[in-house]
């Protein structure tokens, strides 16, 4: 297992400060004083005379300055730090705030690396290469409690059995109708695994391959890994070769942050975007949560849940959550099935980072606030227990002209970023 970034966690004792003092200078300073008092700005450090020293040896005062120079500086430091939360380990601990480690191997020995992102706060996150998984979010409740918030699985097997995962979804997260497309005049037919239409990349997609990933250096408040996905030119009917990121991070503000990239050498359509299953008491059903969107329309879609082009308002209809609603309070009037899969049109319009989504679980008090870039939300309750909300480009977008365009060209940069920022009350 590697680590990164080892860094003192806070608040030793006054005792322990005092006893690390003496001990590391050979207990031979006789001093009267805590560090806490060196700690504090405004606070008088009280130094008792020693006794004469014997010729020929060092002054006392002489040690005195020598340990506090060398031997008290850090533990002042860590002395200004707050307390350690729920989660952290005790006084004197080292924080971890990346580590890397084997998840498991695929059939064809292909090793799968977890990289876990660690805050100050006792929240973690932990992230596998197949497939860009999110396979754990620790989140505290309104007592520091942690509980994982999403769906996930602890070795690689279920992740290669179509285990609902928190993957990336790509080249195109979502439907494409007819599983076909025209740019520049030519058509492009992609893999049909939706019936006769196209969803989430195909066969494999983005969420079935193996990422390469790069630890990034790590501050005193973030820690962040990148993964990095070549689709070759012609993989699942795109052109191109598409050069693709995700940049998961997590800093002391309990914020986890995704950032995607993409950059091709042909014109060919992007939507990246992940896949999580939310729950934020940890089971039992989610329908229970409490939701706001920021979205007073929706894409009007037909039975195969492809947009037919109208952008329609939410008002007076089961999907109105611009005042905060439990999820499934209206669940019994959707039609055909009685539950939610459609993509909202976010407010912002996707021109700027923007509140588009928040989540209360009353049972712990969770909350779940998610920000984006991208104009549309998908929110999805097709499996018991959880929820979805991803952040996406409106579906087939690539047949509507009248959508945010998802094409990018050689010599463009496709960026988005998502934050999922947790708290409680």
């Amino acid at each position: 297992m590697k680590h990164y970034l080892p860094i003192v966690t806070p608040n030793p004792t006054r005792t322990e400060r005092g006893v690390h003092a003496a001990s590391t200078c050979g207990g031979q300073i006789p001093l009267n004083f805590t560090s806490d008092s060196l700690a504090r700005p405004g606070m008088r450090t009280e130094l008792r005379a020693p006794s004469p020293t014997a010729a020929g040896q060092p002054s006392s005062w002489v040690r005195i300055w020598v340990c506090l120079i060398f031997c008290l500086a850090p533990r002042v430091q860590a002395a200004d730090e707050t307390p350690p939360p729920p989660g952290i380990a005790g006084a004197g601990a080292i924080l971890n705030r990346l580590e890397e480690r084997e998840f498991g191997k695929l059939a064809n020995g292909m090793a799968v690396k977890q990289f876990t992102l660690r805050n100050a706060k006792g929240m973690t996150v932990k992230v596998i290469t197949y497939g860009a998984i999110i396979t754990e979010i620790q989140a505290p409740d309104r007592n520091g409690q942690m509980t994982n918030v999403v769906l996930g699985a602890d070795s690689i097997e279920p992740y290669t059995r179509n285990f609902s995962a928190a993957a990336v979804l790509g080249r195109v997260a979502n439907r494409i109708a007819g599983a076909k497309f025209t740019i520049d005049g030519v058509e492009h037919k992609v893999t049909a695994n939706s019936g006769p239409n196209h969803i989430h990349g195909g066969r494999k997609g983005f969420a079935s391959v193996v990422w390469q990933a790069k630890p990034l250096p790590a501050s005193d408040k973030t820690a962040a890994v990148r993964l990095t996905y070549l689709s070759v030119d012609g993989e699942e009917g795109y052109p191109g070769n598409l050069t693709a990121t995700v940049t998961y991070s997590l800093n002391d503000n309990n914020e986890l942050r995704l950032d995607y990239t993409a950059t091709t050498d042909k014109p060919t359509p992007v939507n990246l975007s992940n896949h999580a299953y939310f729950n934020l008491a940890g089971g039992g059903e989610a329908t229970n949560h409490e939701l706001w969107l920021a979205a007073d329309q929706y894409t009007l879609a037909d039975a195969q849940l492809i947009p037919t082009g109208e952008l329609a308002p939410v008002k007076g209809t089961p999907l109105d959550f611009t005042t905060p609603t439990i999820i499934g309070a209206r669940m019994d009037q959707l039609k055909p099935r009685p539950i939610y899969d459609h993509n909202f049109v976010i407010n912002s319009g996707g021109k700027s980072l923007a509140l588009a989504a928040r989540v209360r679980d009353p049972q712990s008090g969770r909350i779940m606030e998610v920000r984006t870039t991208q104009p549309g939300v998908q929110l999805y309750t097709g499996r018991q227990g959880r929820f979805c909300l991803e952040t996406q480009h409106f579906p087939d977008s690539v047949n509507h002209l009248n959508f945010p365009s998802t094409i990018v060209r050689p010599g463009e940069k496709f960026e988005s970023a998502t934050v999922f920022t947790f708290s409680a009350n």
